[in-house]
């Protein structure tokens, strides 16, 4: 059975997603894509609370206390297909308080999977549909020429992670119309 639980932090209510073991979702409030494939799972009656949502709520306290916990401490499971949890795993790599491009993410994905090159807006597909938003750190990628461009969950949120992880914003450029992927 799917279970859902929230949690409250500095960027809004978070929902918690699980399939009883693993943490299979976080989403921010009002974000893109919010519960993903699990959409329809939401509001129905849940069992006891799984122990992985103790866990989740112990890692986000840490992250939000300006700890770095890495996101392979936390049993994550997100649903979506190879492509999505190939890039998912390179998000996962970023170093906490650094950033990568598209692009760059791209080239490391066309050398895992034996391919010369991979687009940018494919691995900003996959980004969109990152379903465990936070953990799976997919607001520490920006476009190639310094724009904040593409955050499901929010500009105002992707400056706020970046800001919080001690990220110079300053550097880099917020589009006149802001995209959420």
């Amino acid at each position: 059975m799917y279970c859902l639980t929230s949690y409250a932090s500095p960027i809004g209510l978070l929902t918690l997603g699980s399939d009883g073991k693993h943490l299979t979702g976080l989403w921010i409030q009002g974000q893109k894509y919010f519960g993903g494939e699990n959409v329809g799972e939401i509001g129905k009656e849940q069992g006891p609370e799984p122990a992985v949502f103790g866990d989740a709520r112990k890692w986000l306290d840490r992250y939000f206390s300006g700890q770095k916990p890495c996101p392979d401490e936390l049993p994550l499971a997100p649903e979506g297909t190879e492509f999505q949890k190939l890039i998912w795993g390179l998000l996962c790599e970023i170093p906490y308080g650094t950033v990568t491009t598209y692009g760059d993410l791209a080239k490391k994905a066309a050398a895992r999977m034996g391919r010369d090159t991979m687009s940018g807006q494919a691995v900003g597909g996959a980004l969109a549909h990152n379903p465990v938003s936070i953990i799976i750190p997919c607001h520490r990628v920006v476009g190639s020429g310094g724009s904040l461009t593409g955050y499901a969950g929010g500009l105002d949120r992707k400056i706020w992670l970046l800001d919080h992880e001690g990220v110079d914003v300053s550097r880099f450029s917020v589009p006149v119309k802001g995209t959420a992927l």
